[in-house]
């Protein structure tokens, strides 16, 4: 770096720390001590290293800039006017405003962000994703560089993205933690120890360098290593100052996440040398021609025959292995892809399966990453573990990616493997996520279906799929629209209707042959679409039935199908019904598939006995259940 290069870097450092003063001071709240110390680190890369075209966000070889550290949003914002993406106006007067781009913390309303980051954690584990799509598929020379916080790094989810990038020798990925020792109460676990951070990275195959967070040119020599590192990911250890170029500020407890009141605020900027103006011109990146769409050739779906047992989890992996014919199409597994099936798909196309071992976080979030790339990624685990990435999955939300979740061995059915594999909880989770899709097929043709659909489906999408084996239902050109519904069972004049979804289908199936033997007409419903559900053929079944109704469900009553059915028949303007609803109350146990369905209520036997219970008018508030032996 020339004198020259010096002078000008430190005037954009100098730059970047005063904007983040006037912006968070200007709303009232912020995290402007956090940005200062890292502003040197950034005005380095932005100036030196960072190589992007700011107005085209979509150009394919620009390096992307993950700010793992959200709550430093000052800087990055600061960042973006330095770099002219962003005017002096727009920052200082809608920073944390109501319906801003520059929000609290950094979300893809912004065209230069690519992930939403704040709960912290993420954004490593989302670069990985990133970083991914760059080593192994688009063989373009772009590089990931993300800002980590101290603090930060105590999350496990932080660990497993050293643990997967040095697995897969990400030399395109760089991390830059800003070591500035206090953290939102006090300090940090580590303090200033940088050679316990750098042992920590290296155990899992980083490089790690440890410089002065605060000396331009050390920062600078490191910034040139990251690129000529050929074969394992980077990590920038930086010891900085919290409030860095405010005296009365540095490394001064109690003010992390206060703006400066308008008094201190302009002396701060008094004593950093007051207002600029100051452009970045960033590395320009390698011009790369526009990619065509990739051609999705026609997909050549499984076909089971009527009648035929097969498990729903072999049918998504069926699906998956015709997706592989779509070069878009990526799949990341938990470490169970033998049991999930997507072993099929990584057979198809070992190129494009990516497996995150038992690391639930880094799967969804690598898929994420994976989403912001362009990419069609599926993410498969049990639906039990899916509950240890929820968080993960609700910013996936917010960073307005398109994933989609498959989780197998869902609810008591799973057997004798217990209570602690069995999810029944899942679709709880995943219907409160903004915005996603939720699926629930009870047999192998539509389970196929529903994948090849999610394909095409915007936002966060679930598949519940099952363990066990059962009869397939439909014939191999049925369609499965979102939003829909089966009528599998209906007569001229129907006494009840029974809800189910997944493995309930066949108990409600199985009832309803009992009741015909008794004389009662019973409708049959699958309800395969959870979240948005088909409100016409709902609605169209109490009228047919008088309102007469019996959800059945493998899961717990909180959050499930039955919740699902109540919010439709309130939106679709249905009075009063007639209802049971049959959910898993109980903790289960080990056991048979039969014996856990039988136990928890929500077995043929029982749904017969609502089923009666509802026609003699024996019933409760909707949710609560009437079959024998329900509560036990």
């Amino acid at each position: 770096m020339t004198p020259e290069e010096l002078v000008s870097t430190a005037a954009v450092a100098t730059q970047l720390r005063v904007d983040a003063i006037r912006c968070s001071t200007a709303a009232g709240s912020g995290h402007p001590t956090s940005s200062l110390s890292a502003a040197d680190l950034m005005a380095v890369l932005v100036a030196r290293h960072l190589r992007y075209d700011w107005e085209r966000p979509d150009l394919a070889t620009n390096d992307h800039l993950v700010f793992s550290k959200g709550h430093a949003s000052p800087l990055l914002y600061a960042v973006f006017r330095a770099a002219g993406a962003v005017s002096e106006e727009e920052l200082l007067t809608t920073y944390r405003r109501f319906g801003a781009r520059l929000q609290g913390h950094p979300t893809p309303a912004l065209p230069w962000v690519d992930v939403a980051t704040g709960s912290l954690g993420q954004g490593l584990p989302c670069a990985v994703g990133i970083a991914l799509a760059g080593a192994r598929l688009d063989e373009l020379d772009y590089r990931v560089w993300v800002l980590c916080g101290d603090s930060e790094m105590a999350e496990g989810s932080i660990w497993e993205a050293f643990d997967k990038a040095g697995h897969y020798g990400l030399a395109n990925l760089t991390a830059i933690v800003d070591v500035n020792r206090l953290g939102q109460r006090g300090p940090t676990e580590l303090g200033w120890d940088l050679e316990a951070y750098a042992r920590r990275a290296e155990a899992f195959g980083w490089r790690a360098l440890l410089v002065d967070g605060h000396d331009l040119e050390a920062i600078d020599a490191a910034f040139a290593t990251c690129r000529r590192e050929a074969a394992r990911p980077t990590v920038v250890v930086a010891r900085t100052i919290k409030g860095k170029g405010v005296p009365s500020l540095e490394d001064a407890p109690g003010w992390h996440g206060r703006a400066l009141p308008e008094d201190l605020a302009e002396q701060a900027v008094a004593a950093l040398g007051g207002l600029s103006d100051l452009r970045v011109v960033t590395p320009r990146p390698p011009e790369a021609p526009r990619a065509a769409a990739p051609a999705r050739p026609p997909l050549r779906l499984p076909r089971y025959a009527v009648g035929d047992r097969v498990a729903t989890r072999r049918a998504f992996g069926d699906a998956l292995a015709a997706l592989s014919a779509w070069p878009d199409v990526v799949v990341l597994d938990g470490e169970v892809a033998n049991s999930t099936y997507t072993e099929a798909f990584a057979s198809a196309c070992p190129e494009r399966f990516f497996e995150m071992f038992i690391a639930e976080q880094q799967m969804v979030a690598a898929a994420v990453g994976f989403s912001a790339r362009g990419y069609v990624p599926f993410a498969s685990t049990f639906a039990a573990f899916v509950s240890r990435a929820a968080d993960f999955v609700r910013m996936a939300s917010i960073s307005g990616a398109s994933i989609r979740i498959n989780g197998s061995h869902a609810g008591v059915e799973i057997g004798a493997d217990g209570p602690s594999q069995m999810g029944l909880e899942d679709l709880a989770i995943m219907q409160a996520v903004h915005g996603s899709t939720v699926l629930y097929p009870c047999d192998a043709a539509s389970a196929a279906r529903l994948t090849a659909l999610m394909a095409e489906i915007p936002g966060v999408s679930y598949l519940r799929t099952t363990r066990g084996a059962y009869p397939v239902l439909y014939g191999p050109d049925e369609t499965f629209p979102v939003g829909g519904a089966k009528v599998l069972r209906a007569g001229e004049r129907d006494d009840v209707a029974l809800v189910g979804a997944g493995v309930t289908v066949h108990e409600c199936l199985a009832a309803a042959d009992e009741l015909a033997r008794q004389g009662v007409s019973a409708r049959v419903l699958d309800a395969y679409s959870v979240k948005p559900m088909d409100g016409a053929v709902l609605a169209a079944a109490c009228e047919a039935t008088g309102g007469r109704l019996v959800v059945v469900e493998d899961h717990y009553e909180e959050g499930g199908l039955g919740s699902a059915v109540w919010r439709t028949l309130h939106e679709a303007g249905v009075g009063a019904v007639h209802a049971a609803h049959l959910a898993v109350r109980f903790m289960p146990t080990s056991g048979t598939s039969a014996e856990l369905l039988d136990a928890a209520g929500i077995s043929a036997r029982h749904v017969v006995a609502a089923a009666l219970a509802v026609l003699e008018g024996r019933t409760g508030q909707p949710g609560e259940a009437v079959a024998e032996g329900a509560r036990e």
